[in-house]
């Protein structure tokens, strides 16, 4: 199943995609993260949120909760369900569809070496996982939701190692594709 959804992003990156979501990820960074940051930071009353934080405790996020109040637990959990599911899908769209377009070039069909092109989906299924725990532990305030934070501080760290590594994997692909390209255009 994991070669299946390879290949299907191995196709599915075309130029038109990689332009496409590079537009998108641009818009959203520029239009829409400047004004969910600003509200975040107005419910969270300085004391940080989960999903924007490596490493935490259980206890950390049930203090983040408790600093929160009714309408700051509220507003964190709409937005986990509105603005915390399109940025997920938003950078995934970009991620995936650049690697995927960039290894094509780089990396023979009948290497294992492809399923690279999945990290980035990797990354955004723990982006769901942990906004689903901490919401659960924003949801369930005051009483205790202790699997949801254990979980939460779990999925958060390895989302960020994820969403880094997807970056990086970018960044490395991008670079060995120039290269290749310049020592091709050098040998004509």
């Amino acid at each position: 199943m994991l070669n299946k959804i390879s290949a299907w992003l191995y196709r599915f990156s075309t130029i038109s995609f990689l332009l496409i979501s590079t537009i998108v990820f641009m818009l959203f960074l520029v239009l829409v993260m400047p004004g969910q940051t600003a509200k975040a930071a107005v419910y969270s009353g300085g004391v940080g949120m989960p999903d924007m934080t490596v490493f935490y405790s259980a206890s950390d996020l049930r203090h983040m909760a408790e600093s929160y109040g009714e309408q700051g637990r509220q507003a964190y959990i709409h937005a986990r369900f509105t603005f915390d599911l399109a940025f997920p899908l938003v950078y995934t769209f970009f991620l995936a569809v650049c690697t995927s377009w960039m290894l094509g070039r780089l990396i023979p069909l009948s290497s294992k070496w492809r399923l690279l092109n999945l990290l980035p989906l990797a990354a955004m299924l723990l982006d769901f996982l942990e906004n689903i725990c901490a919401a659960l532990v924003m949801a369930a305030y005051p009483a205790s939701h202790s699997l949801a934070a254990q979980l939460a501080v779990i999925f958060t760290p390895l989302k960020w190692l994820l969403v880094g590594a997807a970056f990086l994997l970018l960044i490395v692909a991008s670079l060995l594709a120039g290269f290749r390209s310049i020592r091709g255009r050098k040998k004509n």
